[in-house]
């Protein structure tokens, strides 16, 4: 699995992704500089959490106009895998390649937590790796995390299955009480129709090593270089 990690000004967890893939996983892993057109010959492309271009105009505004962004969405166009965490969520949503937004969060006030979630779906690709129902806990980091859509659309994603993973109570429960940031539908991370290009607000990178004490995002990625060896 070659993996590109996209890095904007205001990128702060480029290299927590870059740790994941190249050292702990083994992975060739290549840092992508925003103004870069070209991807070379990735399968995954991570577009990570911090604060891209200061978060100017709203989060991920600016960061969709870049070469390296536009060429992620022609690498997702052409199936390619494409993680989006936190800002990254941000900007793709920016970009089109996920429905809705992110706005601010319910009470307005910048959140930094470890929080726990349901995993909806182990027929995604980027799940494989977890049980049905499992409740995992990841870390969250943001001020702009409120999952957003109209009507339609959130009854679109509903529909088509495409939540990933909805913010809980510690033993499963989806209810206003498990809810960090007011998303509706209590929703963390969502796919697009096609099932290759996958947003969350909450941080799997962070949650990898046992020096940490928590290891529930280490599936995520080892469910994505599944896919790729099982397609390969």
């Amino acid at each position: 699995m070659n993996v590109g990690v996209i890095v904007f000004p205001g990128s702060n967890c480029d290299r927590d992704v870059a740790y994941v893939t190249r050292d702990q996983l083994q992975q060739p892993t290549r840092l992508i500089w925003h103004d870069d057109p070209d991807l070379g010959d990735v399968d995954l492309v991570v577009v990570p959490g911090g604060f891209s271009y200061g978060d100017y105009l709203r989060c991920g505004a600016i960061a969709r106009f870049s070469p390296a962004l536009k060429a992620t969405v022609d690498h997702a166009k052409r199936g390619g895998l494409v993680l989006g965490v936190c800002n990254g969520f941000q900007i793709l949503t920016e970009a089109g390649l996920l429905p809705g937004a992110l706005v601010r969060n319910r009470d307005l006030h910048f959140i930094c937590d470890r929080v726990p979630l349901r995993v909806e779906r182990t027929d995604s690709l980027w799940t494989q790796h977890y049980d049905a129902g499992q409740v995992i806990t990841l870390p969250i980091a943001h001020g702009e995390g409120c999952y957003y859509a109209d009507a339609d659309t959130l009854k679109a994603i509903e529909d088509r299955h495409q939540v990933i993973f909805r913010y809980c109570s510690a033993t499963g429960e989806v209810n206003e009480a498990s809810n960090p940031n007011g998303s509706l539908n209590n929703i963390a991370g969502l796919c697009n129709e096609a099932g290759n290009v996958l947003g969350m607000m909450p941080h799997p990178e962070r949650a990898t090593d046992t020096l940490l004490g928590n290891t529930d995002g280490l599936a995520l990625f080892k469910s994505a270089l599944t896919a790729l060896v099982d397609a390969a």
